[in-house]
């Protein structure tokens, strides 16, 4: 489950993270995004830098940003990136291109969930590689937070920037809407094949043991999962009931969320043929007989 660092506060607002890659924070705490949303400048040791994702919209970030770039004179970006759709990371799109009309946009599509940036984006396809001088950012396609997840290789770091995938504090909600926790645990074991060095998560600080972080965040689901399963051995339950126990130790206003995660773990196992649920206006879900 996400969670907030026990001090905010000490999470900078701006970070020269190496030569190459700057965060700028998009100033939007809370339990779901940590200390908010990371967007990153890549590229600032050269000519031509770029932006991947845009926070939540809010023009205190939209000035943070212009203030660091002029701090760094840095030249003009030459294009934005975006990991996903979900809008703390695409919000800031018409702030940033006020900022810097004609800016060029990339993201994956997810048609019917686009329509508020559609006409402005450019599609980006699994592989495709994106250069600018002294950087090199491979696309790699990673569904089951959103369908249109895209993670990015920097190569000459073997860095990865993982959007909501893998955070730097707490796990992953797989959420209901776009959400699939079967192809979520395939991307994790896509991202066990690379060669890492370093992880730029959505939120939280960077990550300096990729492949443990990626181990533990599969270990973690199918802990989950082993849970919901033990869960039912005692009779149907309602996704509300296994919340109430497995997350009994967490805070009651994240358990709207971990429900999500659940049911994702559920519809999992459904398609699998080891659970069945009995519909109604709260289903009621077992083991398969």
């Amino acid at each position: 489950m996400p969670e907030v660092l026990q001090d905010v506060s000490a999470f900078p607002a701006t970070a020269i993270l190496t030569p190459k890659v700057h965060r700028v924070l998009g100033l939007n705490p809370s339990p779901f995004t940590g200390p908010g949303t990371n967007t990153y400048l890549v590229g600032m040791d050269g000519p031509e830098p770029l932006l991947i994702d845009t926070g939540i919209g809010l023009p205190e970030w939209l000035e943070l940003l212009r203030s660091h770039l002029a701090e760094c004179a840095a030249p003009p970006l030459a294009r934005c990136l975006m990991t996903h759709g979900h809008p703390d990371h695409t919000g800031g799109v018409t702030h940033l291109t006020d900022l810097i009309p004609g800016l060029p946009l990339h993201k994956h599509p997810w048609p019917g969930s686009d329509a508020p940036i559609e006409s402005q984006t450019r599609p980006i396809a699994d592989g495709e590689v994106i250069r600018g001088e002294g950087y090199t950012l491979r696309a790699v396609h990673t569904p089951g937070h959103a369908p249109d997840h895209i993670c990015f290789l920097l190569e000459e770091e073997r860095a990865l920037f993982t959007g909501d995938v893998i955070l730097g504090v707490g796990t992953t909600v797989i959420p209901q809407e776009g959400g699939d926790l079967g192809q979520y645990l395939d991307t994790l074991r896509r991202l066990q094949n690379l060669d890492l060095e370093r992880i730029y998560p959505g939120h939280g600080p960077v990550i300096e043991n990729p492949q443990e972080k990626i181990a533990f965040y599969l270990n973690h689901r199918l802990e989950r999962e082993a849970q919901i399963l033990t869960e039912l051995e005692g009779g149907g339950k309602t996704v509300q009931a296994i919340v109430q126990s497995i997350y009994r130790e967490y805070p009651p206003n994240l358990h709207a969320a971990a429900g999500q995660s659940v049911t994702s773990h559920l519809d999992k196992l459904i398609r699998e043929g080891r659970v069945t649920a009995r519909e109604g206006a709260s289903p009621v879900y077992s083991l398969e007989a």
